[in-house]
């Protein structure tokens, strides 16, 4: 196996009936997303943003400091994924991901800070679609998923 790329720092899922980003342990996902979140089965193509720990860093470098999953991010990450390409895999645990599509920016992030949008134009995060489901856990380790 490769060596590590990053890890996962936090864990969010948004609750089905109310939306409440919530902080968790570990997620179970499948095909069709996160199980259990409120976003399970609407798009595959977007089931799972990743948001490195790099945005966060670069909003407190402005004076914005936001708690983790302010972003909407599903996975919180050591390191900054931003410039893989739409294909790339990555492993994590029996997990494996692939990079789906750039992630826009959305309008609530104007609602924590009026330059926020344009601060992380490049930098909010990225979509991957699960190609092989499993569990992630708070901490696991992340690969380039080998090709053969």
């Amino acid at each position: 196996m490769t060596s590590s790329i990053g890890k996962i720092i936090t864990l969010f899922s948004s609750t089905q009936h109310t939306g409440t980003r919530t902080e968790k342990k570990k997620l179970t996902l499948d095909e069709k997303g996160i199980v259990d979140d409120k976003y399970y089965n609407k798009s595959t193509q977007r089931s799972i943003l990743i948001t490195s720990k790099e945005s966060y860093n670069l909003a407190k470098k402005y004076n914005i400091n936001m708690a983790h999953g302010a972003l909407g991010e599903n996975l919180l990450i050591t390191y900054n994924p931003y410039h893989f390409p739409i294909g790339q895999k990555i492993l994590i645990g029996n997990v494996v991901l692939e990079i789906s599509q750039n992630c826009t920016i959305c309008n609530h992030l104007s609602q924590i800070n009026k330059i926020l949008p344009t601060l992380l134009k490049n930098d909010r995060g990225i979509f991957a679609k699960v190609l092989q489901g499993g569990i992630i856990h708070e901490g696991d380790e992340i690969y380039l998923y080998p090709e053969h």
